[in-house]
């Protein structure tokens, strides 16, 4: 397996999939679906630097569920699955467990 480390305020995450089926039971087909915007975050970086230099931790950590912005990240294929890199500041928040 290939290890990836996102660099500065950057994150890792995989795409959570929502239902196909709505609450009545219709199924919805994959090319009416949206793309979620739920993820698990996987891997995150070591942070940015302030003024001074000094390195300032990201909120996030592996293994949180976040959402983030619809049109956020940029999509890489790993080992046959799919990813999003995007910045810390396009994850809108944390869902608490």
């Amino acid at each position: 397996m290939t290890k990836f480390r996102p660099l500065h305020d950057r994150v890792m995450l995989r795409r959570i999939e929502a239902d196909t089926k709505t609450k009545g039971g219709i199924i919805i087909p994959d090319s009416a679906a949206e793309k979620p915007m739920e993820g698990e975050v996987i891997a995150v970086g070591s942070g940015l630097r302030d003024d001074s230099g000094k390195v300032i931790p990201l909120d996030v950590k592996a293994g949180d569920r976040v959402l983030f912005s619809k049109w956020s990240g940029t999509e890489i294929n790993m080992n046959g699955e799919e990813y999003l890199v995007m910045k810390e500041s396009d994850i809108m928040g944390v869902i608490a467990a």
